[in-house]
């Protein structure tokens, strides 16, 4: 190993320490999704995945 994979190690490992407290608060606090928030993500990703296969059977 050289030294930049070592530097990049210890810049990766040093990124998992620092965000890990900041993503479990962000988790602890994030507001929960009721059933409309998620059909109102489920429809438009099933429109996409239609007009995505409906490409596919024109080609």
């Amino acid at each position: 190993m050289d030294w930049v994979q070592i530097g990049s190690a210890l810049f990766m490992l040093a990124m998992v320490i620092f965000l890990f407290p900041r993503a479990k608060a962000a988790i602890q606090n994030s507001p929960k999704g009721s059933a409309s928030d998620w059909m109102g993500y489920i429809l438009p990703m099933a429109a996409i995945a239609l007009f995505i296969i409906l490409l596919i059977a024109l080609v």
